[in-house]
């Protein structure tokens, strides 16, 4: 019996890049960089399945070009404003994420962008390295508190509160904005509205989904709310921040500083007038790039693409509406 025929768009870990291997015939992009639009468009032509990852956009074309006989398409990550679900949905084809296991991991490291940027950490590294380093000084490379400050939570997901429970540590006050998520027993968090969030906060730390209520969430007059000594912090989405708005922030000394693992666009160009501020830290979008956590995740994936072609529910859907139709 004929195997079924999968695209994979980009190499992921062996753990469950072996799984498929077994299981499919498995058409797998090696380049670094992710397949481009036209080659995507061709090589999902006449496949069973597709897994991809958040810099693969899967629209209604790239399923149309597909055909009819695609049954599941499997994000290599969280979220998936990638993918057209409700294009998905009205072909019926299941859509997988793989929630959960990059929450500590991406919590982990939204509390050392915290850290970094309230101690000017990579500041004073490059000042090392620059021959800077004179001598001690009373008043060289201040930066902020950060026990017993102020952190603004905005998105009380998961990782929000992976991300509350590390800030109890450090004796802060908790709070956050979520209008769909409910206190979490044991935090002393405190709900409350995004306005008050941004001028009492001390640390603003974004953890909400990219959607149309989301995009440039953090502009100019949100901004302008914040004290001017507090930092912002992003591991959702690059486009949940106004990156001009951010610049003129931070570069007007609006705000103390920003620390983002995420950036819009995504990678961040090399002309990019944010990268000229020494008040700004950026990671190429190593959220969940712990071993374990990258390999829960190819290995989720891998079981989320296997369970749709075999037929059966996803274990991890986001559009689980297809299976009432």
């Amino acid at each position: 019996m004929a195997k079924p025929r999968v695209f994979i768009t980009r190499v992921i870990l062996e753990k469950g890049l072996g799984l498929i291997r077994d299981f499919c015939d498995m058409d797998l992009w090696i380049d670094g960089l992710p397949p481009p639009r036209q080659v995507l468009l061709e090589r999902v032509r006449g496949v069973d399945g597709l897994l991809c990852l958040l810099t693969d956009p899967i629209d209604g074309e790239a399923m149309d070009a597909a055909g009819p006989q695609l049954k599941v398409i499997s994000n290599h990550a969280v979220g998936f404003d990638n993918i057209a679900v409700a294009e998905a949905t009205r072909r019926g084809i299941p859509v997988g994420n793989t929630p959960g296991i990059l929450t500590d991991a991406t919590a982990d490291l939204t509390f050392a962008l915290l850290m970094a940027a309230a101690r000017r950490v990579v500041e004073a590294e490059r000042f090392v390295r620059a021959g800077l380093w004179k001598t001690w000084s009373p008043a060289l490379l201040l930066g902020a508190d950060v026990a017993g400050a102020t952190l603004g939570l905005v998105g009380f997901g998961r990782i929000g509160q992976a991300v509350a429970k590390r800030a109890t540590g450090f004796g802060m006050r908790i709070l956050y904005h979520d209008p769909s998520a409910g206190p979490l027993p044991g935090i002393p968090a405190e709900r409350t509205d995004l306005e008050t969030l941004l001028k009492e906060s001390d640390f603003v730390s974004l953890h909400v989904p990219l959607n149309s209520g989301t995009r440039h969430l953090m502009n100019g007059r949100n901004f302008s709310l914040m004290k001017p000594t507090a930092i912002l912090v992003n591991t959702a989405r690059g486009q949940v921040v106004d990156p001009v708005a951010l610049h003129a922030a931070l570069k007007e000394k609006r705000i103390f500083a920003a620390a983002l693992d995420v950036s819009d666009p995504e990678p961040l160009p090399m002309d990019s007038p944010l990268l000229e501020l020494e008040n700004l830290i950026i990671l190429p979008h190593i959220g969940s790039a712990s071993r374990t956590s990258r390999e829960r995740m190819s290995l989720m994936a891998a079981e989320n693409l296997i369970a749709g072609l075999k037929g059966e529910r996803l274990p991890n859907c986001v559009n689980p509406e297809v299976y009432r139709v």
